[in-house]
């Protein structure tokens, strides 16, 4: 059976289709992201008869709305879209959105006895050699248009104008390559096939194709997916609310808008997700799907034991997605699943190693919620261990999407605690503390998740920075404080350790105050740490604030560093090493059994 079909249509076909409904364009909503140069370079390219790439459509099956009548769209563009959104806008006049989005037209101008096009500026404008909007031009008679330009403009060549105004009208009958995908064909073949023909190679993901999917079902399915776009771009840009709620009236009038109005004045940025992220969320919580391409599936009919067209399904399955979206995007839901994240030391962004863990998380807490979980902080405990768990685990970095449906079913069969608990005592066991983390934090990395999961415990356990008496570790993440190298880099180097994966270990790094990170210089342990102990004798303040043994001590144990530092040299390094991932794994370890 043919995948798909090749064939050339008139670009005015294809912007009677946009018109029509018969293609949906998902992107005619979303902020155009080409500037106008590259809409006069299309227009040119037209003009010219050079080709401008194939688009590719996905036929879509005939499925049933909220309600009750048929989707209008039948094939969904899936590249193409910033293409045929500046044809429509420069040669019908359509409006495009904005980033504010507000809806603007894009002129292009057309110099008949030069054959150029131009971007609309003022000076254009006054210019009556010019064309001064070809889409007004091409729409319009085209005897009359072209005598009013030829009456302005006597001096120019009659016979010149007038050809090069024929060919402008004629863009409209220009051919442009379509490739419609079979509807029955799954996202992965989707996906290679739109791969092997695109000449930049650029891969479209399967979020990609979901979005397009959901923006295919009519108006209900065009504000589904405009929720996830502005809940994502308000997550991120709060202040572009007042703009959406001014300039897309026709979301504004739906209920989506006050859902995620309390956007508006939030300014966490823990978590903010993609549309990518929205769309895992859902499959996992609402679906079970921890791949996209599956939720694709769904949402296009598809019954996964009869490997038939359910249209029924199809409905049902677009309400549940409004259902789950409208749970993800609750301003209670959203915050107290922050907040949870937060509770567990992740206390800023840059303490996040996986996204996709993070999401998971989200799914998790949702489906606990929506269960009706003994209490809240019960979803709390499960959720905030869960999450770190597969933090330190990299349960979902590789084929995260296989594991992400394997754990959602195992959570249907045996329930999360439970499925949480076999988890630990198959990979965190004693000899993952003792072995095999320890061996893991062999790494440079400030970015690796082990360093950042320390960093985590000690925001949590309320630890101060290295050698310090009142600054704490969260206050140094949320202001950024210096990453310190216990034993100092330049030391090392002079002392003949020259590579850059042993002075750079995580196990070397601490989070320091800046005038401590100074004082300190370079140092070798002994000298500076001999700076502390006649601070402790003197009481006299020159390494930091701590003037006693005790606090030392504490402070030693809350940054796992080993008691050996203050005679450590170059020639002892690896033995520091060793002894200090020792004392993280087992920092962490205790972190983890508190959570």
């Amino acid at each position: 059976m043919a995948k798909y079909s090749v064939h050339q249509q008139p670009v005015d076909t294809l912007l009677t289709w946009v018109k029509s409904g018969q293609v949906a364009i998902p992107e005619m909503q979303r902020p155009f992201v080409w500037d106008s140069t590259k809409v006069r370079d299309l227009l040119d390219s037209l003009y010219n008869g050079f080709p401008i790439g194939y688009l590719i459509t996905w036929q879509s099956a005939d499925v049933g709305l909220k309600d009750g009548s048929k989707s209008a769209f039948r094939q969904i563009l899936i590249d193409g879209q910033q293409r045929i959104t500046a044809m429509t806008a420069a040669l019908v006049g359509q409006q495009v959105v904005d980033k504010s989005y507000r809806k603007k037209r894009i002129k292009i101008a057309f110099n008949p006895a030069t054959e150029k096009f131009a971007t609309h500026t003022p000076v254009v404008d006054r210019d009556p050699a010019w064309i001064s909007d070809v889409a007004e031009f091409v729409n319009a008679p085209n005897f009359s248009a072209t005598k009013a330009y030829l009456d302005a403009n006597p001096g120019v060549d009659a016979e010149t104008a007038q050809r090069s105004l024929e060919r402008l009208t004629s863009i409209k009958q220009a051919q442009v390559g379509i490739i419609t995908l079979a509807e029955d064909l799954d996202i992965e073949t989707v996906t290679e096939i739109f791969i092997r023909i695109n000449s930049k190679g650029v891969p479209l993901s399967s979020a990609d194709f979901a979005m397009s999917k959901i923006a295919s079902h009519g108006q209900f399915g065009a504000n589904l997916r405009k929720l996830i776009d502005y809940f994502c771009h308000l997550s991120v840009a709060p202040h572009v609310y007042d703009d959406i709620a001014t300039n897309d009236s026709e979301f504004a009038a739906s209920p989506y808008l006050k859902a995620i109005s309390w956007l508006k004045n939030d300014s966490s940025d823990l978590y903010d997700p993609s549309y990518t992220d929205v769309i895992r969320v859902a499959g996992i919580k609402e679906f079970g799907r921890g791949k996209v391409a599956a939720l694709v599936s769904v949402l296009s009919g598809r019954d996964f034991e009869t490997r038939s067209f359910d249209e029924q399904l199809a409905i049902e399955s677009f309400e549940r997605l409004e259902r789950v979206l409208l749970e993800i995007v609750n301003q209670r839901n959203f915050q107290q699943f922050t907040l949870t994240i937060r509770s567990a030391g992740f206390i800023a962004p840059r303490l996040i190693s996986s996204k996709n863990a993070l999401n998971f998380a989200y799914a998790l807490y949702l489906k606990l919620r929506s269960e009706g979980a003994p209490n809240e902080a019960d979803i709390k405990y499960v959720v905030r261990k869960w999450f770190v768990m597969s933090i330190l685990t990299g349960r979902y970095t590789g084929s995260f999407e296989t594991a992400f449906e394997a754990d959602i079913k195992r959570i249907d069969d045996v329930g999360a605690r439970r499925a949480l608990e076999d988890i630990e005592a198959s990979q965190l066991a004693s000899n993952f503390w003792d072995v095999a983390l320890p061996m893991d934090m062999k790494s440079s990395s400030v970015r690796s998740p082990y360093f950042l999961t320390f960093l985590a415990a000690q925001a949590h356990t309320g630890a101060k920075g290295f050698l310090s008496k009142n600054v704490t570790i969260s206050s140094m993440i949320e202001e950024v404080g210096d990453i310190h190298h216990v034993v100092p880099k330049n030391y090392l180097i002079k002392s003949g350790i020259n590579d850059r994966g042993d002075y750079n270990q995580i196990a070397n790094y601490a989070l320091t105050e800046t005038p401590i990170n100074i004082a300190i210089k370079d140092r070798a342990p002994s000298e500076y740490m001999g700076l502390v102990d006649a601070q402790l004798t003197s009481g006299e303040l020159r390494l930091g604030e701590i003037t006693s043994l005790e606090e030392l001590e504490a402070n030693f144990a809350m940054n796992a560093v080993p008691t050996s530092l203050t005679s450590t040299t170059a020639t002892s390094y690896a033995t520091f090493l060793a002894e200090r991932r020792t004392l993280m794994a087992r920092y962490i370890r205790d972190y983890y059994a508190s959570l």
